[in-house]
């Protein structure tokens, strides 16, 4: 038998797969009655797709999951999965594994007594259990440590021990809050890796939580950026990242470099701004900015092309002066002003052997590709 096969969900069927496992329909929450933390949600969740929930802190990212997961109840709305509604079903009936932050594992136990908790509460015999909580812990590369306490593990050991926990009895959904939050910042990517290929061989689905885009890019199918308590986009990670809906989102996810401008001529594709010293750049026009309105252009650093001469074609170039280099080992990134009514523009150029880069002080041209410059209304 695959040693994955007595732990991971049935793979669904082509009918099952054209109607989403999981529907949030007009929730929202309260905690006071007047506030709202999660307003009028509306999310589909798709069977076997790793979806990540991503937000600054207090946006309800983690409130949506605790409502997922049967720990808080909505104030208005209903949770539907597979059809059925779930709103009122509590956390033990709703058969959802649950990885924390802080792994929650019982100090007491063994990582093998940890881990078959789960069978244990829904009476698995000891016989299923062990087979079980073998494979679980051979899954998660801990085989040959069941019979040690948890504080005799690394937290990335811990981590391991808690995912298999929240594995072992063959959940529908895997819901994680911040998980990896606890980790240093190498075991951290290592663990989004590991992740993200368990999620590929169980076909399981995951509903992740966190503040971090760059972990969120890594291992998502699917981002649903949160702000304010309610979705400002979701969609696969390729097009968040790209095409962001948004001016939050656009500033939120990865790094952007902001214009501020006014917009002189504009149609429902293009759109062309003024900057306040007179300087004209084109862009695509994201939310339907008229003339007239007070809007921001968005490129990403990687998208600037610098250039140490003033180009013979001036078309969406703008003249600049290296502030800063700061040196990633595979790049630099270039902090240029673009005069006192801009922010800072920050360009990403790769290491290139024997070009000599910018230095602060010196005068560069940054064009801005027409089709990668996005125009948000404010």
């Amino acid at each position: 038998m695959n040693t994955l096969s007595a732990i991971s969900s049935p793979v669904p069927t082509a009918a099952s797969a054209a109607t989403p496992l999981l529907r949030f329909h007009g929730v929202q929450k309260t905690y006071d009655g007047i506030n709202l933390v999660v307003r009028q949600l509306d999310l589909d969740i798709q069977r076997g797709e790793f979806l990540t929930l991503l937000g600054p802190s207090g946006s309800g990212k983690t409130t949506t999951l605790m409502m997922l997961a049967g720990f808080e109840s909505p104030t208005a709305g209903e949770i539907v999965l597979e059809g059925k509604p779930i709103t009122r079903t509590p956390p033990h009936k709703r058969h959802f594994g649950m990885v924390f932050q802080n792994y929650a594992l019982f100090p007491h136990l063994t990582v093998g007594q940890n881990v078959a908790y789960p069978l244990t509460v829904r009476k698995v015999d000891k016989t299923a259990q062990a087979q079980r909580v073998a494979k679980a812990l051979e899954m998660v590369r801990l085989t040959g440590m069941a019979e040690r306490f948890p504080a005799q593990l690394s937290g990335g050991q811990q981590q391991r021990v808690a995912l298999a926990r929240a594995l072992v009895f063959g959940p529908q959904l895997v819901l994680m809050d911040e998980p990896l939050g606890a980790l240093d910042k190498q075991l951290r990517e290592h663990m989004q890796i590991e992740l993200k290929e368990l999620h590929r061989q169980l076909g399981v689905t995951f509903v992740y939580v966190t503040h971090d885009q760059g972990e969120a890019l890594t291992m998502s199918d699917r981002v649903a950026v949160f702000n304010d308590g309610a979705i400002q986009q979701i969609a696969p990670v390729t097009q968040m990242y790209e095409a962001p809906s948004n001016r939050f989102v656009a500033g939120f996810i990865g790094d952007s470099t902001m214009v501020k401008g006014t917009v002189r001529a504009a149609d429902e594709q293009r759109c062309g701004i003024v900057l306040p010293d007179g300087r004209v750049l084109t862009g695509v026009n994201v939310n339907g900015a008229a003339v007239g309105a007070q809007v921001e252009a968005s490129i990403r650093p990687e998208r600037i092309v610098l250039h140490r001469a003033a180009p013979s074609e001036r078309g969406n170039v703008l003249q600049a002066t290296v502030s800063g280099v700061i040196y990633y080992g595979d790049h630099l990134r270039l902090l240029c002003s673009l005069g006192p009514d801009q922010a800072g523009a920050t360009v990403k150029t790769p290491l290139a052997g024997g070009v000599q880069p910018p230095h602060a002080g010196d005068a560069v041209w940054l064009e801005f590709p027409h089709e990668l410059t996005r125009i948000y209304t404010f």
